[in-house]
């Protein structure tokens, strides 16, 4: 049975920081991708960061480059998404979601998602 299931989320000011975890089971890191996605009130869910089987890192959102940073622990089978300098257009619900092997920006390529946790920026 898989499970997948995000927490850390929760309310910063703008210029702070957030770790959020996705813990994970029933999903091999060795053989599939683990990525981010953000929703924001109004808007469609997009792609924020993948990590694929190989540990190769691709970003889908431009405006988070050198702010976040996504990490593995292979033995722990948990997700990290590291949150720096954090600013009010980041406020979302952020999903973490698994495909198969290599990554991809697209929602509708991923077959498991968590819950969501939601991250609120104020200003």
């Amino acid at each position: 049975q898989v499970q997948v299931v995000e927490s850390g989320g929760g309310l910063v000011q703008a210029g702070g920081s957030l770790r959020l975890s996705c813990a994970t089971s029933g999903l091999s890191f060795n053989d599939r991708a683990m990525g981010w996605f953000r929703q924001a009130p109004g808007k469609e869910r997009e792609g924020v960061v993948c990590v694929d089987y190989s540990g190769a890192t691709t970003y889908y959102a431009d405006s988070v480059k050198g702010r976040f940073t996504i990490s593995r622990d292979m033995t722990k089978n948990t997700l990290y998404l590291q949150m720096n300098s954090l600013k009010p257009e980041d406020t979302a619900m952020y999903y973490c979601a698994s495909r198969f092997l290599w990554c991809s920006g697209s929602k509708t390529q991923y077959n498991y998602w968590g819950q969501g946790t939601q991250v609120t920026v104020s200003s």
